[in-house]
């Protein structure tokens, strides 16, 4: 934005002035005749003048850079009558070799022939990015250990003959607990997770257990406790390690039934995997009109990129897949996902897969399609899915990219935090059935947006994500005034 009464502010200056104030604001001044030969120039700093080491005076403006950036001179010099002429980089190069990026700024002087070229030294932009491109690079190495450290704890922890539940000691609630701990406690384990570690217990060792808890926070140690679980009524002991993570005590807790310890140890249980053609035949119609040496290093992208790739038939079962997918499904070897669903690692099974081959068969593509990737050995991530139609119409395949993302995105929870707020307000105002039903409310709208937004407004989609009917559905829609239900929606029919 320019000044705006620059010739009252500016009426006066001496051109000595003005030539000061120029050369402070820019790191290269040049002075052009209208052949864009250099006339006189100006340094912003000495560092920089020793740098180029050249008199360019008498010089046209494109002999000075280097041959790469002539044809950006001749734009630059075009388009100086322009309303407002655009910059444009250009590489000087250095005596010594090398080169220096300059971002050129060009204007008509007023009554005159001559022109101005303003010149700014981008070295200092391109560190600050090569520093940024380096802490990356940093977090991601940083990232990829944590992973992996992730991985060898989980898969500790799932090949573990002996049952070993983890709880947080300051809620008394299961983090984390093997499937031999699951076996022996008659539940599955993400059913035990979130849960308080009493609930496995019947009522006396259920009493006990939170004086043992508060001995183990407060000295780190406890002599092992005896428990009677609530299924199957066995009586185990409890030994008990205790560490810290995030700020909070945790106890890794064994499972040692008295009595039966060795039997309930020596169970397992076996898993089948699925085995289909490989990569070569997965990519065979992208592969096609490649020669040898082009087929070699598409094949070698696809393996090596950082983004996890899967090429699946028209049911979604897997037919090549990448290193990035083995790691973020936590594979041993790509064995093991071939011929299975991609649903099974989808966060929201029997929804997720459903929305986006519908979307697929419909329109070709899906982009940024948000939701959690599980792994095989418990772990999860937040990924963004891309995907694509492959091959014929009579005979899809489909392409999906999986890129993690570091924090969740999405929408912001403030809505929430802002909505809560204000009905917290009015506690002691209203009535506590009033303030549930609002409070309800505000949860069941939130969520059929999310629901509409993952699913771009197909509200077919959108009621079997929420378990809803679409009668359901459109009622609670012209209920809080959400979407346009005069048009229909995107992939089903009209509202009823």
């Amino acid at each position: 934005m320019n000044l705006k009464a620059p010739r009252k502010a500016l009426d006066g200056l001496a051109a000595e002035t003005v030539a000061g104030l120029v050369t402070a604001a820019a790191d290269i001044v040049l002075v052009l005749d209208r052949r864009g030969i250099i006339r006189d120039m100006a340094f912003g700093s000495e560092e920089l003048a020793s740098d180029l080491a050249g008199d360019w005076i008498g010089q046209p403006m494109g002999d000075v850079v280097s041959v790469d950036s002539q044809p950006k001179i001749a734009l630059l010099l075009g388009e100086v009558d322009s309303p407002v002429p655009p910059p444009r980089h250009a590489n000087h190069p250095l005596p010594g070799g090398g080169s220096v990026a300059i971002s050129w700024s060009l204007r008509r002087l007023d009554g005159s022939n001559q022109m101005l070229a303003l010149g700014r030294d981008l070295r200092v932009l391109a560190g600050m990015q090569q520093r940024l491109i380096e802490a990356e690079q940093s977090l991601e190495r940083d990232y990829s250990r944590l992973r992996m450290a992730e991985a060898r704890y989980r898969l500790l922890l799932q090949s573990s003959a002996e049952p070993i539940v983890v709880v947080d000691l300051s809620t008394q609630k299961v983090v984390e607990a093997n499937p031999m701990a699951a076996r022996l406690l008659g539940e599955e384990s993400r059913r035990i997770v979130g849960r308080p570690f009493a609930e496995q217990l019947d009522a006396v060792s259920g009493r006990a257990l939170p004086e043992w808890f508060a001995a183990l926070r407060a000295a780190g140690r406890a002599e092992p406790l005896r428990v009677r679980l609530a299924h199957e009524r066995r009586e185990c002991r409890l030994p008990a390690l205790t560490f810290r993570q995030e700020n909070s005590s945790h106890a890794l807790l064994r499972l040692e039934a008295v009595g039966s310890a060795t039997a309930t140890q020596r169970r397992s249980s076996g898993q089948a995997e699925g085995h289909a053609d490989g990569l070569a035949d997965g990519l065979a119609d992208g592969l096609a009109k490649a020669g040898a040496s082009g087929r070699s290093r598409i094949t070698e992208m696809f393996d090596r990129l950082p983004d996890a790739l899967v090429v699946t038939d028209a049911d979604g079962r897997i037919l090549a897949l990448n290193r990035a997918f083995i790691d973020i499904a936590q594979l041993a070897t790509e064995e093991q996902a071939l011929g299975e669903s991609l649903e099974r690692w989808f966060g929201r099974s029997g929804v997720d897969l459903g929305v986006l081959l519908a979307n697929l068969r419909e329109s070709g593509e899906v982009r940024s399609f948000a939701t959690r990737l599980r792994g095989e050995l418990g772990g999860s991530a937040e990924v963004e899915i891309s995907a694509t139609r492959l091959g014929a119409q009579d005979e899809p395949a489909f392409g999906f990219a999986l890129r993690r993302r570091r924090a969740a995105e999405g929408r912001s929870p403030r809505a929430l935090t802002r909505s809560v707020e204000q009905l917290t307000e009015l506690v002691g105002r209203v009535s506590l059935k009033e303030l549930v039903r609002e409070t309800t409310d505000v949860i069941e709208r939130l969520c059929i947006e999310a629901a509409l937004e993952l699913t771009r407004d197909n509200r077919a989609s959108a009621a079997e994500m929420l378990g809803l009917s679409r009668q359901s559905l459109y009622v609670k829609l012209r209920r809080y005034g959400l979407g346009d239900l005069e048009g229909g929606e995107a992939g089903g029919e009209d509202p009823p």
